[in-house]
């Protein structure tokens, strides 16, 4: 059986950077019976608090981050970029220690998001693009999805489980 990465705040736990949680999910309720869940908030595993103000990467890049390229900034203009590529290595961490090739991250976060993110100026303004994290878990083969897409993870878990027992 194969496991799944899963952002702390999507299982109820109230780590977002405002205190909040979200879900809960049903598939993810049921995820967790069957001891198929690894939970992890990269922004809190990297070293930071909850609460903790707003950041967003200029651009929307989390790759770039990685790459040393752009910065992951708070809307006072502080530098956190370091807990955010911290947190992704401890993804990556859990994925080897576990062989996880699935992970189910936060749509638009910083860290999380998998298909946008927001673009740093702190207007709410979304572009095409992924978090810290997503881009490092990508970088590394696992298939990172959002809330919205729990059907395809889904998909995925049952085709990896038939073919790796």
């Amino acid at each position: 059986m194969h496991k799944i990465l899963v952002s702390r705040c999507l299982l109820g736990h109230p780590v977002r950077y405002d205190g909040g949680a979200h879900g809960p999910y049903s598939l993810l309720q049921q995820w967790q019976a069957e001891g198929r869940i690894i939970p992890l908030c990269p922004e809190v595993a990297g070293g930071l608090p909850t609460p903790r103000p707003p950041a967003e990467i200029p651009g929307g890049q989390g790759a770039q981050v990685l790459d040393g390229q752009l910065p992951v900034l708070t809307v006072d203009g502080d530098d956190v970029s370091a807990a955010f590529v911290a947190g992704a290595r401890q993804a990556l961490a859990l994925v080897q220690k576990h062989g996880i090739r699935v992970a189910l991250l936060k749509a638009r976060s910083p860290s999380c998001g998998n298909h946008e993110t927001y673009d740093g100026s702190f207007t709410g303004t979304r572009v095409a693009g992924e978090g810290v994290t997503a881009a490092a878990l990508r970088r590394a083969g696992v298939q990172v999805f959002n809330e919205s897409e729990l059907d395809s993870i889904q998909e995925v878990l049952s085709q990896l489980d038939a073919s790796y027992p």
